[in-house]
């Protein structure tokens, strides 16, 4: 194997670890939490632990006769973002032949 051949296959054996890494890094600076199963990728927003309405509690309880959690804008009035997947086909119980 040539050299460039290898510095080829350890760069693209390295990237999974760089991009997996830049993913966590874009959900930590955006304050999403990413949730993934089989039927739906799922990025849900978080209260920011630096805002200074709720001290990333995400929100505070109102008072009254039924007291009630009142969320804050850290975070409530954000999009989450969902892109659900095509369902996968079950395998048949029957060889193909």
């Amino acid at each position: 194997m040539t050299s460039r051949r290898l510095r080829a296959a350890l760069l693209l054996a390295a990237f999974p670890a760089a991009a997996a890494g830049a993913v966590t890094l874009a959900l930590k600076a955006g304050h999403r939490r990413l949730h993934v199963d089989r039927h739906r990728i799922e990025l849900r927003p978080q209260p920011r632990r630096s805002c200074p309405d709720c001290r990333g509690d995400g929100g505070w309880w109102v008072d009254g006769a039924n007291p009630e959690m009142e969320a804050c804008g850290c975070w409530a009035n954000r999009p989450t973002w969902r892109i659900r997947l095509l369902p996968v086909p079950a395998w048949p119980d029957e060889p193909p032949f």
